[in-house]
């Protein structure tokens, strides 16, 4: 294994044995690889197979094939390396409400074998904006405060790896960015950082790679910026004087969006169409042009494109 390579995943497969002797193949030959010190991004629609191999790597699923290299350690050779190099983060906010925080992860590092003089739970708890909550109890930490600690359980063994499953999955805007800065923060001091998310925003502004998982099966890999160039979809906007319905489609490719603020959106392929031709229809149509704002397309069309009847 390369050294500058985190986490490699080989030909790995997952086949569930269903009770009318069928099968479910929940993740069908993945491969890739999370290059030290980046941010990797895990996509995927549900029920694409992203939760499979999180639990695979987390220990609790079985692969039924290939290799699992984490950090240098071979899966089935080496167990407890492997999971002693993953730090995940779940889904689901579950603490136990009779412990502070800085207790809670003080026991955290205790299972991890972590002894006293080596545990950095006041550092954890800053980093994590959790100090002055650290002697509290479970019931006064706000619903934000609870997912940053399940951050900062994460950290106790101070793994290389972090697995970042839909951090800010039902957290408002504020607590969202202050999440994602924790996860910058961390990346900065050199953890690699694997997120599975539903936003795609963050993944377009987080990740310097992204796989798409779809169906158990990988079916895009490679830079944020290359998945982006590969769309050909983008978007113009423009802001009319006289605003006016003047129907849904200007012609079998040019959708309209009516917006707020006197304003309507068209989504085109740049392969197709382009500006001055949907300039003249929109003029044709009769409107009075003010302004034009053009987008390229965003990490969501990329999704959709590659997910879509597949």
């Amino acid at each position: 294994m390369n050294n500058s390579i985190a986490l490699e995943i080989k030909n790995v497969g997952k086949t569930y044995k269903l009770q009318d002797s069928n099968s479910l193949k929940a993740l069908d030959d993945i491969t890739f690889n999370v290059k030290q010190g980046e941010i990797f991004g895990l996509l995927g629609p549900n029920g694409a197979g992203k939760s499979t191999l999180i639990n695979i790597l987390g220990g609790t699923v079985i692969k039924s094939q290939g290799l699992v290299n984490v950090w240098g350690f071979d899966l089935d050779l080496n167990p407890r390396q492997v999971r002693a190099s993953i730090g995940i983060v779940p889904q689901e906010v579950n603490v136990d409400p009779f412990f502070t925080p800085k207790k809670l992860l003080d026991i955290q590092a205790g299972m991890y074998g972590v002894a006293k003089k080596d545990r950095i739970t006041d550092k954890i708890l800053e980093l994590t904006s959790l100090t002055d909550k650290a002697d509290s109890y479970m019931r006064s930490l706000s619903g934000g405060m609870r997912r940053r600690l399940l951050l900062a359980k994460a950290m106790v063994h101070q793994p290389p790896i972090l697995i970042l499953d839909e951090p800010t999955a039902g957290v408002d805007v504020d607590l969202r960015q202050k999440l994602l800065e924790n996860v910058k923060e961390l990346n900065n001091q050199g953890v690699t950082i694997i997120l599975t998310t539903h936003y795609l925003q963050e993944a377009e502004e987080l990740c310097d790679r992204i796989a798409i998982i779809n169906h158990g099966k990988i079916v895009a890999l490679d830079k944020t910026e290359n998945l982006l160039s590969e769309i050909h979809l983008k978007k113009i906007k423009f802001k009319v004087k006289n605003f006016k319905n003047i129907g849904d489609k200007l012609d079998d490719h040019l959708k309209i969006e009516y917006l707020k603020n006197n304003q309507i959106s068209i989504k085109y392929d740049k392969t197709i169409s382009n500006v001055e031709d949907i300039i003249f229809k929109i003029k044709e149509k009769g409107l009075e042009i003010e302004d034009i704002m053009t987008e390229d397309a965003d990490l969501e069309d990329v999704f959709i494109k590659l997910t879509k009847n597949l």
